[in-house]
């Protein structure tokens, strides 16, 4: 899980914000839940590995050979 956080600034269409917010709300989410679920499933379908994931591999892997 990630400890520190930064912050992503983007720019969309009023209409469409309005229709992301209601979804996230309607599925008890916030926007900020969603866009990082989001950019995870982005990484793994491309195939990129960052520090975190890195490392609850290795845990996991370790798991498995204890």
């Amino acid at each position: 899980m990630e400890n520190k956080t930064a912050r992503l600034t983007i720019l969309i269409d009023p209409v469409k914000k309005k229709a992301f917010e209601e979804l996230c709300n309607q599925q008890d989410l916030t926007p900020s839940q969603v866009v990082r679920q989001l950019i995870r499933e982005y990484l793994q379908t491309h195939g990129v590995e960052y520090a975190t994931q890195i490392k609850t591999n290795a845990v996991e892997r370790q798991e498995k050979n204890d």
